[in-house]
């Protein structure tokens, strides 16, 4: 039997951007531990210290309450690819650093990624979009990267990435849920380097190259 976790005790009053932020804090406990329909916004707000009608100021339902903790967790994820593509202009290091972001959001936001990528909710048209939408704008940024180098026709560099992003939170997740004995820097570079002898491989700047498919990059 689980320790029940206890309650936060009753809070002053927050400025409303502050009070937001806390009640999300807790809801995405409540949300990751129980899922999305055994959750109640009685138990949030308990938690939370607030009183249902301040929960309800802020969110007026359950689904209200998801869908905004939902997408600040998918913005979450697309500001860190966005941050990993841009650290660098070397594409060696750019791919490690995108796929160093999918572990440590698994590793470090684990709670969170959870809740996006296995949501009990994804019937729900407006959650699906947002989970879909994590995907499609990360690939979205990578494809432009890999188009601007590489001149491969926008539906070819849309293919690679959507399949690089698929590599790297497919494997995140599997790291994570296997309890692996692998480290996660050792996780990364494994990864890392598998993309970038498949990605490496590909001509740059060459409008009418052939992809070379046998290329292996740099070791």
């Amino acid at each position: 039997m689980t320790e029940a976790i206890p309650m936060r005790p009753r809070t002053s009053r927050l400025p409303r951007t502050a009070r937001r932020a806390q009640l999300l804090e807790v809801a995405l406990e409540v949300f990751v531990e129980q899922g999305y329909h055994s959750a109640s916004m009685d138990e949030i707000a308990e938690r939370a210290g607030v009183s249902k009608p301040v929960l309800y100021q802020h969110f007026p339902g359950k689904l209200d309450l998801y869908l905004a903790l939902l997408e600040t967790s998918c913005d979450t994820v697309i500001d860190g690819v966005k941050g990993a593509l841009a650290s660098t202009h070397d594409n060696r290091r750019r791919v490690q650093a995108t796929m160093e972001l999918w572990y440590d959001y698994v590793a470090d936001q684990g709670a969170a990624f959870r809740l996006v990528f296995e949501s009990d909710l994804t019937s729900d048209p407006a959650v699906r979009e947002q989970v879909d939408r994590v995907i499609e704008e990360s690939a979205a940024l990578v494809a432009e990267v890999i188009r601007d180098d590489t001149g491969l026709p926008l539906a070819a560099a849309h293919l690679l990435a959507v399949s690089l992003v698929g590599m790297g939170h497919v494997g995140a997740r599997n790291w994570l849920s296997q309890d692996s004995s692998l480290s996660r820097s050792e996780a990364v570079q494994l990864v890392a380097g598998l993309a970038w002898r498949g990605i490496g491989g590909f001509p740059r700047n060459e409008d009418d190259a052939e992809p070379n498919t046998n290329a292996q990059g740099d070791e």
